[in-house]
């Protein structure tokens, strides 16, 4: 359990805890609840309430009898005192979310994309499509936190700057942060994908376990998010996740660093519809086709069947490996293309992964669906805004706890 602190230098932090424990209590939290979990006294709990309802962000929800003495008033959060916009670039498609302070999606979008565009015209593309879906979504501007932008790496954390993603040429060395803050008058943060996913599952998280804990982002590449500590991990450079290149099939596909079997060509979706012989969309958008393999395998076609339990062994073994690595409780899995096939792969991954035998875990992990569904990069951008602002972490304080 986490504890307050009663010393005046940590207060922002017993803010932030506070907001939080009620945040993960729908029902709401009396005074003596919180004073129980936190180990904050009276009368700083008291002071600490009465902020966050002077900020709007809680307020008092009914009384509640539980034992004799007098009734404990409830006070819940209040979900549209804040909002935060969500940018997900991807291959496919760019998505555009706006979410409450619950997490709850309340506008979705997509960002038209113009083939050839310059890198001024993508942000402002991206600025057009934020000031649509607030004014849309008749939200107060001073309402929003800012924006969160979720791409896929390698990016320049501390410049807020893609680098070469090899999915998004078009965004190659564009300056997101600073220029797309400059056209929207809003803050900016730039995040990985995997790692933005993991954030946003967090935040939906009101059991606390994802403590310790995997998210396999399956779109048009595969990556992974990681929490260890209640915390993403991010790495020196912001770039960690990147298990494209674990091999899990030596007798599968040739990647084009030079070994077979890679995780990210061997269920790269154009590798699943040429292993089931289907001829690629003149598009090259493999939406339709993945809907298509699903319903094969669904129906008792052999093939289609094969190409689906073999990618769910492929990523299953990703995750044993991973796991020997970081041993973590739980598996989320998540992301466009895991939506799209779930149905079929769930299954053959949850059973490898608990019978694989290079697997060392001593205890039994838990793999689950994502909460947050196919955009859960592009709410866990938004969230990312949430999470710099209200989530409570002692590392932040720069004590030691």
């Amino acid at each position: 359990m986490r504890t307050g602190a009663n010393l005046p230098a940590v207060g922002e932090y017993n803010q932030t805890l506070v907001l939080d424990l009620i945040r993960r209590a729908p029902e709401g939290l009396s005074r003596v609840e919180l004073s129980a979990r936190t180990g904050l006294s009276a009368q700083t709990l008291s002071n600490v309430t009465r902020r966050l309802a002077d900020e709007g962000l809680i307020a008092e929800a009914g009384k509640v009898i539980s034992g004799p003495g007098k009734p404990r008033t409830l006070l819940k959060l209040e979900p549209r005192s804040r909002f935060a916009v969500g940018v997900h670039l991807d291959p496919v498609v760019d998505t555009i979310v706006v979410v409450d302070m619950a997490g709850d999606v309340v506008a979705h979008d997509e960002i038209p994309r113009r083939h050839g565009a310059a890198p001024a015209e993508l942000i402002d593309d991206v600025r057009a499509a934020v000031d649509r879906i607030v004014a849309e979504a008749e939200i107060p501007r001073e309402l929003v936190l800012g924006v969160g932008v979720a791409a896929p790496g390698p990016f320049d954390a501390r410049g807020g700057r893609l680098l070469d993603p090899p999915l998004l040429p078009a965004w190659h060395n564009v300056h997101v942060r600073e220029d797309l803050g400059a056209a929207t008058g809003l803050p900016v943060i730039v995040e990985k994908d995997v790692t933005a996913a993991m954030v946003g599952e967090m935040w939906f998280d009101r059991s606390d376990a994802l403590t310790d804990a995997m998210f396999l982002y399956y779109g048009a590449g595969v990556g992974l998010g990681v929490a260890i500590g209640g915390a993403p991990v991010r790495g020196r450079t912001g770039n960690a996740g990147g298990i494209a290149h674990v091999v899990v099939d030596p007798d599968g596909p040739a990647c084009e660093c030079g070994s077979r079997g890679c995780l990210g060509v061997s269920i790269e979706p154009r590798t699943l519809l040429a292993e089931a012989g289907y001829v690629p969309a003149e598009t090259g958008d493999t939406r339709p086709d993945l809907d298509r393999l699903v319903r094969d395998a669904a129906a008792g076609g052999t093939r289609a069947g094969d190409v689906l339990r073999r990618a769910g062994e492929r990523i299953a073994r990703a995750l044993v490996v991973t796991n020997n690595l970081l041993d973590v409780d739980e598996v989320v899995l998540g992301g466009p293309v895991w939506e799209r096939l779930s149905e079929v792969l769930v299954d053959t991954v949850s059973a490898r992964v608990t019978s694989d035998p290079v697997s060392t875990a001593t205890r039994a992990i838990t793999v689950r669906l994502s909460r947050v569904g196919a955009d859960v990069a592009a709410v866990g951008a938004a969230c990312l805004m949430l999470d710099g602002a209200f989530a409570a972490r002692p590392a932040r304080m720069m004590i030691a706890i």
